[in-house]
């Protein structure tokens, strides 16, 4: 008979442990959801308690009534995997915390304890009859944490699980009867009633079912993981086509504005040499008519027509070459000399309007610059200061502007005592297209002059002046690259 018996439990094991090599291979090869530790690790230890169960009945020559110590280990092992299995069960609808598991260490040890006190003073029935009610109590609550899942996800593995489970339970109570039946005390191997050994046989066969349900649920879970990343990657995939056709269309909306932008810009800066050349045109021709055009205003007249000419040319270059993003084009300057040059073409305007002007031009340093797109910026922080002091009723207005040298550049202040510029326009001042403090005007002025800036890796930054007004300070390095 223990051949035989040994033989059933080595033919379990040997279907468990082809279960757990088939799906622990699956699982290697699968990047989504991985296999509970739980129910793998209940499936393995499973094995070797079978294996382990078997040998000792093989070797075993005490009988039935004190066996050796690997009955004791072997039966600790079947604990462990009903307790893991149950552990898997619990795990589908809630976390498994780290107290349940430090739990579950401590109830292996107990139990190891009790029924090593069992082997030596107990007998068959008390050792097996203790066995069938905690496995009783565990597939009881592992059918209603199955249940729980399937309520809220149905599965047909689900299903089967929980008939495999009561199966089990139902195997465990009848050897609880068989042996509560049972009129004689059984000593040796021989003893144990066939029934007895059916019931315990079918019971672990049910067992491995339950494995199987387990391993196929996670299958199935695994097939609807890779469908969903599936349609997840055909919908980025979509998604990354959409963002293609998106960046191609605001590659087109981007060169559309730079176009837009630049014939702004032209339009803008040269409103100012044309209004000049304009004035000029009109003093020349009522001088004409009159008659009264001396040699001396006609050469002048015509000297401011000519400069006024190629500061018109010298604003197209100079924006055609910002907006092709092409090299900057660098030289020498002496920053002293180009606001006193810039201060040449605005004095006409700055007179007019009765400011007064305040130079501090203490910087000693050369920078290397593109002379006319840096001419540019200052001549446009200086008409700002203009226009401002012209809407403001100071009586006293000023225009001041600093050149001083700075750690690794130098900077130029633009100054005025009017009227500021307004909290809430501040955050977008140098926004394209945004006006500032004018009440007129596009919004171009300040934006050309932080992109100027930018490409000579330098910056400017706006903050109310000292003395009330506004001032705009840029700084430019002294070399560039």
């Amino acid at each position: 008979m223990k051949p035989l018996l040994a033989l059933y439990f080595f033919i379990l094991s040997t279907i468990q442990l082809g279960l757990l090599l088939g799906l622990f291979r699956y699982s290697r090869n699968q990047v989504g959801a991985k296999p509970s530790p739980y129910w793998m690790g209940s499936l393995g230890i499973s094995v070797v308690a079978l294996v382990i169960f078997g040998i000792g009945i093989l070797v075993n020559q005490s009988g039935a009534a004190n066996p050796e110590f690997n009955f004791t280990i072997a039966n600790t092992f079947f604990y462990l995997a009903a307790v893991l299995q149950l552990l898997f069960c619990h795990s589908l609808n809630h976390p498994v915390t780290k107290w349940m598991r430090l739990l579950v260490g401590i109830s292996v040890g107990i139990f190891f304890i009790i029924f090593e006190l069992m082997r030596h003073y107990g007998s068959f029935e008390i050792r097996t009859t203790f066995i069938c009610i905690l496995t009783t109590f565990f597939f009881l609550l592992q059918i209603f944490e199955v249940q729980k899942k399937f309520n809220t996800s149905p599965s047909l593995q689900l299903r089967y699980l929980q008939y495999a489970t009561a199966m089990e339970m139902c195997f465990a109570i009848g050897r609880i009867a068989i042996l509560t039946m049972n009129s004689f005390t059984i000593n040796q191997l021989n003893e144990i009633p066939q029934v007895l050994v059916f019931f315990t046989i079918a019971q672990i066969v049910m067992n491995t079912l339950a494995y199987i349900a387990i391993g196929a649920y996670w299958t199935e879970v695994m097939v609807l993981a890779n469908d969903k990343a599936k349609s997840e990657n055909l919908e980025i995939k979509n998604l990354l086509r959409e963002r293609e056709g998106l960046i191609g269309s605001l590659l087109k909306a981007n060169k559309t504005a730079a176009t837009g932008a630049l014939s702004a810009s032209i339009a803008h800066e040269l409103n100012q040499p044309l209004g000049a050349t304009q004035l000029n045109l009109q003093f020349l021709q009522k001088r004409l008519s009159d008659k009264s055009l001396t040699p001396e205003q006609n050469m002048e007249v015509l000297s401011a027509l000519l400069a006024d000419n190629q500061r018109s040319a010298n604003i197209i270059q100079s924006l055609r070459s910002i907006f092709s993003d092409g090299k900057i084009g660098l030289e020498q300057v002496d920053v002293n000399e180009l606001i006193e040059s810039v201060l040449r073409i605005a004095n006409p305007e700055i007179h007019s309007k009765n400011i007064q002007v305040v130079l501090r031009l203490d910087s000693t340093s050369l920078i290397n610059v593109n002379r006319s797109e840096i001419q540019q910026v200052i001549l446009n922080l200086i008409n700002n200061a203009i226009q401002a002091l012209s809407e403001s009723n100071t009586l006293s207005k000023e225009l001041q502007i600093e050149a001083r040298d700075a750690d690794g550049g130098i900077e130029v202040l633009v100054s005025d005592n009017g009227l500021g510029i307004d909290k809430e326009v501040r955050s977008h001042l140098f926004e394209l297209l945004t006006a500032s403090h004018k009440k007129t005007g596009m919004g171009l002025g300040l934006w050309l002059c932080q992109h100027i800036v930018s490409r000579h890796a330098g910056t400017i930054r706006y903050q109310d002046a000292p003395g009330g007004g506004a001032q705009f300070i840029v700084f430019l390095p002294t070399s560039q690259e």
